[in-house]
């Protein structure tokens, strides 16, 4: 019987790039970005190293960078001073608020930026959770009420897409159906429609300063263990409008990433949330892998598993490394 020898594909580096099967392009990533109140203002995020929250000003400045890099699209987060919160979230609503204004300014300076904001009321609520809180019981279509209002807000000041990650139900429904009624049809969304109740999310809500003050997600976000609950929620999305769909977190959440390609025919996104940055950015640091491998072959995976596009805090970083290839 012939020996099959497939190391024959791999004796050189020109034949492994020709016979490469799986693609990594600047094309695939989405930069998140904070955004803080105030005039050249940085600060550096003491759990995710290497990531600043900024005033506008500057973000304008890191935007114009990441634009001259490839990078064609950003999701923006907001930090906002602890007495702008209230239980009922109301500054998410104000359209002089620090996102609404954001928006206005990056479009009208980056016009063809694809600029995605995050639909939610965690950066906004004293009580630190996505939605409205009342008798320890997360309010669904009051929240849903709410969200809808801030997606209508953020359409209005020009933002492509609106991402909501509340894990509400019903809500990408409501949203769409009140952005074409407005006549916002061009309006797109991007939904988390797989978010997990995880563990990585500690040094985002660390940067966002929007950790729970009591209770935890787990009545809204998803079951680690459930998968065919996950799917259910991403059917579920896409039938209510949803233009594409976020698996979040991303590296330990592949076999999702892979059914939900399986399962639609609307682009799929991994998120690599902090928790994943960090535990590389810190296991980099302390010599036990090498950064740029361990970032290409994570990224790598979620493209392998079926993602379309990577929201990442590696992607400014990993864009350079890819224009130098």
């Amino acid at each position: 019987m012939m020996i099959k020898r497939g190391r024959k594909l791999r004796k050189s580096q020109n034949l492994r790039d020709l016979v490469q099967e799986t693609v990594l392009s600047v094309n695939d990533l989405i930069q998140p970005i904070f955004i803080i109140e105030g005039k050249n203002k940085s600060e550096k995020i003491s759990s995710m190293p290497g990531i600043k929250r900024r005033s506008l000003d500057l973000q304008l400045d890191y935007i114009n960078k990441l634009i001259k890099r490839g990078i064609k699209s950003i999701i923006l987060f907001p930090s906002i001073d602890e007495k702008r919160k209230n239980s009922k979230a109301t500054e998410a609503l104000n359209p002089k608020g620090l996102i609404p204004k954001a928006i206005q300014k990056i479009k009208k300076q980056f016009p063809d930026l694809v600029l995605i904001t995050d639909i939610a009321l965690d950066p906004y609520n004293s009580d630190g959770h996505d939605g409205i809180l009342k008798n320890n019981e997360i309010l669904n279509d009051e929240t849903v009420s709410v969200l809808v209002k801030q997606a209508l807000l953020h359409a209005k000041c020009g933002a492509d897409f609106v991402s909501p990650s509340d894990m509400m139900d019903g809500r990408v429904f409501k949203i769409r159906e009140t952005l074409d009624k407005k006549g916002f049809h061009n309006t797109g969304i991007i939904s988390y429609a797989a978010k997990f109740a995880s563990c990585l999310y500690g040094p985002f809500r660390d940067a966002l300063n929007s950790e729970p003050k009591k209770g935890n997600k787990k009545s809204y976000q998803l079951n680690p263990a459930n998968s065919d609950e996950a799917l259910k929620e991403l059917i579920d999305d896409e039938s209510e409008g949803a233009d594409m769909l976020i698996v979040k977190p991303a590296s330990l959440y592949l076999d999702i990433i892979h059914k939900a390609n399986s399962s639609s025919l609307i682009p799929i996104i991994a998120y690599q949330v902090s928790g994943e940055y960090s535990m590389i950015k810190v296991s980099a640091k302390n010599n036990l892998i090498d950064l740029d491998s361990a970032i290409f072959e994570s990224l790598i995976s979620m493209k392998r598993a079926g993602a379309t596009l990577i929201i990442s805090y590696f992607a400014e970083y990993i864009a350079d490394k890819l224009n130098k290839i």
